[in-house]
């Protein structure tokens, strides 16, 4: 199957699963969902391989919590995963991940300068044209 990027709106029984392994830390009651407050997944074979919150507020977004499986990382699921939140949302031009949480800020630092975001005191910026 193909590796896809979907806007999670209704979660399954297995998507509570796989977003359980994804973020250990929150509980499925945390995971609301409405115009404002999105979660964003990569599907790969029915299992949710990673996936980022994201709170859309007029022209800026900010996503949290950016995670990839240990064992699918380094294959360019996050890249896509990001990719697809900023094309699915054209109406935002300023983009903010948040670097709470990161497990390595040297591997994540240079994953977000490759897609053209630059570090800040509180985590990577993005203006778009």
């Amino acid at each position: 199957m193909k590796l896809t990027i979907l806007r999670l709106e209704t979660f399954s029984s297995q998507d509570l699963l796989d977003l359980g392994k994804i973020w250990p830390e929150y509980s499925s009651s945390t995971l609301k969902v409405d115009e404002t407050h999105r979660i964003y997944a990569a599907r790969f074979n029915d299992r949710l391989l990673g996936a980022v919150r994201v709170t859309l507020s007029g022209t800026q977004g900010a996503m949290d919590s950016l995670r990839v499986r240990d064992v699918t990382r380094r294959r360019g699921v996050g890249q896509y995963l990001i990719e697809e939140v900023m094309r699915e949302n054209t109406a935002v031009r300023h983009w903010w991940i948040s670097d709470v949480g990161v497990e390595d800020r040297g591997v994540m630092a240079a994953f977000m300068q490759a897609l053209g975001f630059s570090a800040q005191t509180d985590g990577w910026h993005k203006q778009q044209d």
